[in-house]
């Protein structure tokens, strides 16, 4: 399909695609709850940098599930892109709940959208290739 490694060993495209969205997707939301404890600090000077962040996931979350979905039609697994499209949607349903009235969804929801990305990070980085 395209996609397979060309030497043994190697690891495909599509899989360095999802380790570097994967990556990059947690390194945002890292910089997320660094921005929202600014936040909750009453720190508004970081409420753009925040903002912005929200863009910059959604838009990693996409990518993130489009690699997955490439690793999945290559032959890999299925439940990385699973859990990538999840991430992708949950992130939208995060940010519209973002007020400070909805801290109580916003936050546990940003709880469990680190789960689902660090879940397909790690297996990304620890797959054997071949």
């Amino acid at each position: 399909m395209g996609a397979t490694p060309t030497k043994p060993g190697a690891v495909s495209t599509p899989f360095w695609a999802l380790r570097i969205t994967a990556t990059l997707t947690t390194v945002v939301l890292i910089a997320q709850f660094v921005t929202a404890g600014g936040l909750l600090t009453g720190e508004n000077s970081v409420e753009d940098l925040h903002a912005a962040g929200a863009i910059a996931l959604h838009v990693l979350a996409g990518l993130q599930t489009v690699a997955a979905a490439l690793v999945w039609r290559s032959g890999g697994p299925w439940w990385p892109a699973a859990l990538s499209v999840a991430a992708f949607a949950l992130s939208f349903v995060q940010a519209s709940v973002g007020e400070t009235s909805g801290l109580a969804v916003h936050v546990p929801l940003a709880s469990l959208l680190v789960i689902l990305t660090v879940w397909v990070l790690a297996w990304s980085w620890s797959r054997r290739p071949g």
